[in-house]
């Protein structure tokens, strides 16, 4: 079976396919010749999921999935959420962004923090989502130099260091994203 990732980052790319094995063809929006941008207007993060993964279905008539993940901080009101790319700002600055929340955060004692990614796979059966939610806070400052967005200031519950200061699989291990994806693979190999 061939599925479309709706995304072009081929360590993402890479990772899912070799969690699938040889059963499904998983292929790039480059690889589908998808040059626009697909739109990502919703309001929340399982409509935005959805929203691109409908997108390349209806358009390109393959199936399909995408991800989208927030960092969602109880004392801001779950911010960023949804907008947690471009959160300080269109230009999708992490560091702006981190700053922002740690601003924001100044003062509060309540640092409790998740990350979740919700996938969504649209196929001709339907549209299924699977969530993956990983609690933990935000740290006073940035720590470690791995990882992206705001791995450097979120620390998962259970654990010593933030996401930036582990190694790419031991985060993966317990990752929102890697529980979406293992809950979207195990889908998939039951069919």
């Amino acid at each position: 079976m061939k599925l479309c990732f709706a995304s072009n980052n081929e360590h993402k790319l890479t990772e899912v396919q070799a969690m699938l094995g040889d059963a499904f063809e998983i292929v790039s929006l480059s690889q589908i010749h998808v040059t626009e941008d697909i739109p990502e207007t919703a309001d929340t993060i399982e409509a935005n999921s959805a929203q691109k993964a409908n997108y390349i279905f209806d358009k390109f008539k393959i199936s399909c999935f995408a991800d989208d993940t927030g960092l969602e901080v109880q004392a801001l009101h779950n911010e960023p959420g949804v907008y947690s790319a471009r959160y300080a700002g269109p230009d999708r600055d992490n560091e702006a962004n981190m700053a922002l929340v740690l601003q924001k955060l100044a003062g509060k004692s309540d640092r409790s923090a998740r990350f979740k990614t919700v996938i969504t796979l649209v196929t001709e059966a339907g549209q299924r989502q699977f969530t993956g939610i990983v609690e933990g806070a935000i740290t006073e400052g940035p720590q470690g130099e791995q990882g992206f967005g705001y791995d450097p200031i979120f620390q998962p519950k259970g654990y010593d260091k933030t996401f930036a200061q582990m190694s790419g699989r031991e985060k993966n291990e317990i990752s929102h994203r890697g529980i979406a994806f293992r809950k979207l693979v195990s889908y998939l190999q039951s069919l």
